[in-house]
């Protein structure tokens, strides 16, 4: 595996967006990749979605390997032990999950891996820290506000929190939720307009990528 969980955390400190990203398409995936890259990102997610995810994903991790090292990916959308099992034999960096699982933790833990679980409740949120997770993905985070997030760091500031679904790539929402004490975000379908992967407008993914991580920064 390329990068340990404390490697991982530090790319994701300095550069705090983890795109979501899932196309059956290998060649544009990989102009996506290009474009985050030299956007800024360094933290990557690609989601086990649709047949064939697996190939695409594979791919990726050998393009990114070679062209672009210090670029972490990892596979989101992993459900069981099993199919975490499966990723690592692919050489992923990091699981990524909607939901909660004890399972996937401990393949985690196995191979001083990061891991991000899907939660929603104050008790989601001490499981998973029970289980391992020093950050927690708080999905769906569009039918929550900001202010929860500074509640639950009142009770568990030990606990971060990656907020995920409906956060917009644009100054008002990143700074409410970044100002709420997030960790990081993670943003898929607002980052990837269809209308823009199928016009291959991959400038505006690289720039909006840059003008994102300019609000954060500042």
């Amino acid at each position: 595996m390329k990068f340990s969980k404390t490697l991982l955390y530090t790319k994701l400190s300095e550069t705090p967006i983890m795109p979501l990203f899932n196309h059956p398409d290998v060649e544009k995936s990989k102009a996506v990749v290009k474009a985050c890259y030299n956007g800024g990102i360094r933290v990557f997610e690609y989601t086990n979605r649709g047949v064939g995810a697996d190939k695409v994903f594979a791919e990726l991790v050998k393009y990114i390997r070679t062209d672009f090292p210090d670029m972490a990916i990892g596979i989101g959308t992993i459900f069981n032990a099993q199919e975490a099992e499966y990723f690592v034999s692919l050489d992923t960096d990091f699981i990524v999950q909607p939901t909660l699982d004890a399972g996937v933790a401990n393949v985690c833990q196995q191979n001083n891996m990061a891991w991000f679980p899907g939660v929603l409740t104050p008790n989601e949120i001490y499981k998973a820290n029970q289980l391992g997770a020093d950050i927690v993905k708080i999905f769906p985070a569009n039918i929550l506000n900001p202010s929860f997030v500074k509640s639950v760091k009142t009770v568990m500031p030990q606990v971060e929190m990656m907020i995920t679904g409906g956060v917009e790539p644009n100054e008002q929402s990143l700074t409410t939720w970044f100002n709420a004490g997030a960790k990081a975000v993670g943003m898929g379908g607002q980052l990837f307009p269809k209308s823009i992967l199928d016009n291959n407008n991959f400038n505006w993914i690289e720039n909006t990528v840059k003008e994102c991580l300019n609000v954060i920064k500042n």
